[in-house]
C-alpha cells in the first residue's frame, strides 16, 4: 500500500488547478448562483461538484471509460439532468423576487434547498464533459493508474478537494466582491437576470457537447 511521489501529485495539483479554473459550466453555475443570490447556501452545490470529480476519479482508476461508453445512454441522461438543473436554476434567478439589502440572499436556503444544490452539484459534474474528458483521458497521461492502490487514491482524492476547494472560493469571493457593487433594486434584478442568463448558457453547453 504505496502512495505517489510528490512530483506526481504536484503535477496533478497544477494540471487540475487550471482545468479546475478554466471557464465552463461548472464556473458559469458558481458565479452566477453567487452574483444572484449571494454566498450563502453555494457550500452544498460545491460539496457537489468535487464529488462529481472525484465519481470520475475512481472511473478513471477502475478502469471505467469502457463502461462509459457501454452505458452511453445513462451518461446522456445524467447531463440532461444536469442541464435541466441549470435551467430551472436560470429561470429562477430570471424571475427572483429583489432583496430589499444586496446582503441578504434573494432565495433562502433551507436543508431541502442544499440537498437540492448538492445533488444538482453532483449532476452537473457527472454530465461536465470536460470533467468527463480529464478523468477518463487525460488523467492516465500524468499518473500511471496502474500505479494507483488504495492509499495513492486517497491521496489523490485529498488533492482533489484542496485544489477544487480553493478554486471554487477563488470564484466565490470573487463574485461576491462583484455583486457588492450593485445596490439598487434595479442594478439588482440586471444582474440577477444577467446570472440567469450565464446559467441558461451553462445548461446549453453541457447539453450540446
Amino acid at each position: 500500500m504505496s502512495g505517489l511521489d510528490l512530483i506526481s501529485l504536484a503535477v496533478f495539483a497544477s494540471v487540475l488547478a487550471v482545468a479546475g479554473a478554466s471557464p465552463g459550466p461548472a464556473v458559469a453555475a458558481i458565479l452566477a448562483r453567487v452574483l444572484a443570490r449571494g454566498a450563502a447556501g453555494v457550500t452544498p452545490f460545491l460539496a457537489g461538484l468535487i464529488l462529481g470529480d472525484v465519481v470520475w476519479l475512481a472511473a478513471a482508476v477502475l478502469g471505467l471509460a469502457v463502461v462509459a461508453q457501454t452505458f452511453h445512454e445513462l451518461f446522456l441522461v445524467i447531463r440532461y439532468l444536469g442541464a435541466a438543473y441549470l435551467f430551472w436554476l436560470a429561470w429562477k434567478l430570471w424571475f427572483a423576487p429583489i432583496s430589499a439589502s444586496p446582503e441578504v440572499p434573494a432565495v433562502a436556503s433551507s436543508g431541502e434547498r442544499g440537498l437540492r444544490a448538492f445533488v444538482g452539484g453532483v449532476m452537473l459534474a457527472l454530465g461536465n464533459p470536460k470533467s468527463m474528458m480529464f478523468y477518463l483521458a487525460l488523467l492516465p497521461n500524468i499518473i500511471s493508474l496502474a500505479d494507483v492502490r488504495f492509499l495513492a487514491f486517497i491521496e489523490l482524492v485529498g488533492v482533489i478537494v484542496a485544489v477544487l476547494t480553493g478554486v471554487f472560493t477563488g470564484y466565490v469571493l470573487l463574485a461576491t466582491r462583484v455583486r457588492r457593487l450593485f445596490t439598487s433594486p434595479r442594478a439588482m434584478r440586471w444582474l440577477n437576470r444577467g446570472s440567469g442568463t450565464v446559467m441558461a448558457g451553462a445548461a446549453i453547453a453541457v447539453a450540446t457537447r
